[in-house]
């Protein structure tokens, strides 16, 4: 079936990077948009970026200059880059896709961010 694999999460000190990735399996990333989602415990996913088919690129204000998307389409895969990280950016980080009508979600990653 169709999935979308994420990896990259992991632990973080303030300041810090991490790149997180997100790969399609039986779905092709590279004709549809894809967008990060980020979820903290209580909250509603938060948009955070997300890269359209033909390329276009949109940030959330809260990471708009820290965080970069971007597509690989030979490895069938979305990137996100974030720098500078805080504390608040501790979350589980998700992509989604939308395929004939249909959406579609990776498991998440868990980024946690520490000082």
């Amino acid at each position: 079936q169709v999935q979308l694999v994420e990896s990259g999460g992991g632990s973080v000190q303030v300041g810090g990077s991490l790149t997180l990735s997100c790969t399609g399996s039986r779905i092709i990333l590279s004709t549809n948009g894809v967008s990060w989602y980020r979820q903290t415990p209580g909250n509603q996913r938060e948009f955070v970026a997300v890269v359209a088919s033909g390329g276009a690129r949109v940030y959330a204000d809260s990471v708009k200059g820290r965080a970069t998307i971007w597509r690989n389409n030979d490895e069938n895969t979305v990137y996100l880059q974030m720098n500078s990280l805080q504390p608040e950016d501790t979350a589980i980080y998700y992509c989604e896709t939308t395929n004939r009508n249909k959406d579609y979600w990776g498991q998440g990653a868990q980024v946690t961010v520490s000082s």
